[in-house]
């Protein structure tokens, strides 16, 4: 609003020898400050400079200065300032933003990045080939990198991070073995690892938890193993021994009783007697790598031999946790808890493959039902009267 002819209450502006005009306004330091943009018409300046004034008013205003830092120097910033981070997490993050990230938008101010910007972005992820799975992890990392400079450093107001459905991923369905699959795999492997196969699957590991397993582990009386520890491969450092992925990742699993007299044979023939003798090992007694594993017992030749051509070894912990979720009268909590899961999300995904498949066993017994209960058709009988 204008004092006085040609004078502003707050903040001025005046038209540049390209004909746009330029806003300026004193911040709360008294110090004089330029929009970030200069703009095509005079009431498109007088708008911001009445936006700027609001939000001065009600203690939301950004002092822009304080956006002007780079993406890719803020990203690695958020990265080190997270010490709690796994050795492979920081891998994978540091690995997407320079793989699909920084080369795009490292070199933009924080403040300068706006939604439009960030779904081109995307679109040109996927353009170039990468999968909607990736593309989908690299949104959620530039979005959570941008919400801590909203929400902690203040360094910008608003998430640009706001593309439907840009954070959703679609990978394909994994197949899920049978129980007679699953023994069958496990003696199509060489005998020091057939044990592997079923502790793996009928107890939900991953595969760093149990390549992690130690002697103290297993209770062979209680058919329990105990999940308290995994094995992280980090590139250049090699294999590192922590913590499990999550708190609800330490738990202890009952196997079935179908499993533990290969498990007892495999802990008598290839397990030191020491306490922290590890489980599962190579035939020198070193720790497996997963990258060498399929090599070492010809995976693609034996998943082909049981019908399931294609199948990852993390599909037996899908299987296992398949099994588990169609146990009668396991609750979402049991599942979770089998699983290592802190959030619900992953055991309500597979309870709802369950109703869906119990709806379709549902469906067809009521078919089933319908037809053994339809009338016979009545059909006419022609009397013939004597004389007619």
């Amino acid at each position: 609003m204008a004092n006085q002819e040609g004078h502003r209450r707050f903040g001025n502006i005046r038209k540049r020898e390209s004909g746009r005009y330029q806003a300026r306004y004193p911040g709360p330091d008294g110090r004089m400050r330029s929009a970030p943009q200069t703009f095509a018409r005079k009431a498109e300046a007088e708008k911001y400079l009445s936006l700027v004034e609001a939000q001065m008013m009600r203690g939301e205003w950004i002092d822009p200065e304080r956006g002007k830092i780079r993406l890719r120097d803020y990203a690695e910033r958020w990265i080190a300032e997270r010490p709690n981070l796994r050795p492979r997490t920081v891998h994978l993050y540091r690995w997407t933003l320079g793989r699909h990230i920084t080369p795009h938008l490292g070199d933009m101010p924080l403040n300068r990045i706006d939604t439009p910007m960030v779904r081109e972005w995307r679109a040109l992820l996927l353009a170039e080939g990468v999968s909607v799975t990736m593309a989908a992890k690299a949104y959620r990392l530039l979005r959570a990198i941008l919400m801590t400079a909203v929400k902690e450093d203040e360094l910008i107001r608003v998430n640009p991070c706001r593309v439907v459905g840009a954070d959703q991923e679609k990978p394909a369905e994994r197949p899920v073995l049978t129980v007679p699959q699953i023994f069958a795999l496990a003696e199509r492997m060489p005998e020091r690892f057939r044990a592997l196969i079923l502790v793996t699957t009928f107890g939900c590991l991953r595969w760093g938890e149990a390549v992690a397993l130690q002697r103290c582990d297993v209770d062979l009386s209680a058919g329990t193993v105990r999940v308290r520890q995994a094995f992280v491969e980090h590139r250049g450092t090699g294999l590192i021994l922590g913590p499990p992925k999550s708190r609800a990742g330490a738990r202890t699993v009952a196997l079935p009783k179908a499993a533990l007299p290969v498990l007892k044979q495999h802990m008598g023939s290839y397990v030191g007697e020491a306490p922290e003798a590890f489980v599962f090992t190579g035939e020198s007694g070193r720790n497996l790598w997963r990258g060498n594993f399929n090599k070492l017992v010809k995976w693609p030749e034996a998943v082909a031999a049981v019908g399931v051509p294609g199948l990852h070894f993390h599909d037996l912990r899908h299987t296992g946790n398949t099994l588990a979720s169609r146990a009668p009268g396991a609750s979402l909590r049991d599942i979770m808890a089998r699983m290592g899961h802190d959030s619900p999300r992953a055991a309500l995904i597979y309870q709802h493959a369950n109703r869906e498949a119990d709806q379709g066993i549902a469906d067809a017994i009521d078919k089933a039902v319908k037809a053994a209960r339809r009338k016979p058709s009545k059909r006419k009988v022609k009397r013939v009267v004597e004389g007619g």
